[in-house]
């Protein structure tokens, strides 16, 4: 199977919506108490901006037939001028989805080291996500690609 990794194009919203409903039912099933599923975080008209923004840039992985398997969506963050943090520019990773089905050909990792590339190519400082605790796989990519814990968020349910 041959695969690549582009900049995501509008014709791409509808595959784009199957495998966010994959995203959210790993959520779903992990901490019903709190995500609904089946959804989408976005919906087609709100893709349609976020795709068209550079400072929210989306990238699909794609077979041969330029049929989407994953993606990742990643968003521009910048602090500047705060009295305690320093002025940085990261490139946070808001979602990376491979499609169940086509999982174990290493689409999460072009993925990733994509956006590490379009990263370090856009001079940005670091890289960073949150994963819930519910889904170990994730957590367990993410490690293997070399990412470590930079803060915890905690709770207690009431």
């Amino acid at each position: 199977m041959k695969l690549y990794v582009r900049r995501a194009e509008i014709k791409d919203i509808p595959r784009i919506l199957e495998l966010l409903v994959q995203v959210d039912m790993v959520h779903h099933r992990g901490r019903p108490d709190i995500f609904k599923g089946p959804a989408t975080k976005y919906n087609a008209q709100e893709l349609e901006q976020i795709i068209a923004d550079d400072n929210t840039p989306v990238f699909v992985c794609a077979d041969e037939n330029d049929i989407p398997l994953g993606h990742t969506f990643c968003i521009h963050k910048q602090i500047s001028g705060d009295p305690v943090m320093t002025d940085i520019r990261t490139l946070y990773i808001d979602d990376i989805c491979v499609d169940q089905a086509a999982r174990g050909n290493h689409i999460g990792t072009m993925l990733y080291e994509y956006a590490v590339s379009f990263a370090r190519e856009h001079g940005y400082y670091n890289i960073t996500l949150n994963v819930w605790s519910c889904n170990p796989g994730a957590l367990k990519f993410y490690e293997a690609m070399g990412l470590v814990p930079q803060k915890i968020c905690m709770e207690k349910i009431l």
